[in-house]
């Protein structure tokens, strides 16, 4: 698979259980290559070599003086500036002593092991139990979808407010897990539906005070419609939802509702 920024290959790669009984697992590993990544590797990589170099000039020149007297103390601003930096597979120093006695520090950076860092630069591998026939480049596609997933772990803490609780038996946990999954369904699918409603780049205006285009989540729509209120109705005149916002007005246009027929239960 090649496009503008991205190359991938793939190959098989068999993943053993933790315990010696456990079956051995066949799974595709998909090999991606990422210039944006490699580029931002580099760089770091650059901005670490180079700050190193001047920390180890500076020691190289202290070697001797009243800080830095012995080989031991070297040594060990060495190790401080090698964990700090990151450079301990690269790094080659040599702590030696002058005609006069006084200690020298020589250093430099192995290019052979730069040059192999160099060429892993922007790669990562994605494992999938999926075969080629069933999703070839969507392994990729699903892959950069995952914080998608991700963010609706905080929705579970967040606006649904899930919170440790006891209970007794296995059937309860399985029910209060239904009804929370039930629950961020009904949670998503608001947003998905307004969403869906804008068209376009599905942002819109009126959900922040300073009325920028955002596109709206979840917690946001159910924000605004926290303040509806409904007036109850009489024999002659039916209940209404009571707008006092206009963001309102248009939450609940996007998401198909009549503000003038709320829906009631049947008893």
């Amino acid at each position: 698979m090649n496009s503008a920024d991205a190359t991938a290959c793939e190959d098989t790669q068999t993943l053993a259980g933790p315990r010696k009984s456990d079956p051995q697992i066949a799974v595709r590993r998909i090999l991606v290559h990422s210039t944006a990544n490699a580029t931002a590797q580099q760089a770091a990589r650059a901005r670490r070599l180079q700050q190193a170099g001047e920390e180890l000039d500076k020691l190289q020149h202290a070697c001797g003086g009243r800080c830095y007297s012995t080989a031991e103390k070297v040594t060990a601003r060495i190790g401080v500036i090698v964990r700090k930096r990151r450079i301990a597979s690269c790094l080659v120093t040599d702590i030696g002593a002058d005609t006069a006695g006084r200690l020298t520090l020589t250093w430099h950076f192995d290019q052979d092991i730069l040059a192999r860092q160099a060429a892993a630069d922007g790669w990562y591998a994605l494992l999938s139990t999926l075969e080629p026939a069933e999703a070839d480049a969507a392994v990729l596609v699903r892959y950069k979808d995952q914080p998608r997933v991700e963010r609706r772990y905080s929705d579970f803490k967040g606006p649904l407010a899930v919170a440790p609780v006891f209970l007794q038996h296995n059937r309860r946990i399985s029910a209060l897990i239904t009804v929370i999954c039930l629950a961020l369904l009904v949670f998503c699918l608001i947003e998905r539906q307004v969403r869906q409603a804008l068209g376009g780049n599905q942002t819109m205006r009126g959900l922040y005070p300073d009325n920028r285009a955002v596109r709206p989540t979840g917690r946001m729509i159910l924000y605004h419609l926290a303040s509806l209120q409904m007036r109850a109705g009489t024999a002659s005149d039916p209940p209404i939802i009571l707008i006092s916002r206009g963001v309102q007005a248009h939450l609940l246009e996007l998401l198909g509702i009549d503000e003038t027929r709320p829906r009631w239960l049947e008893t």
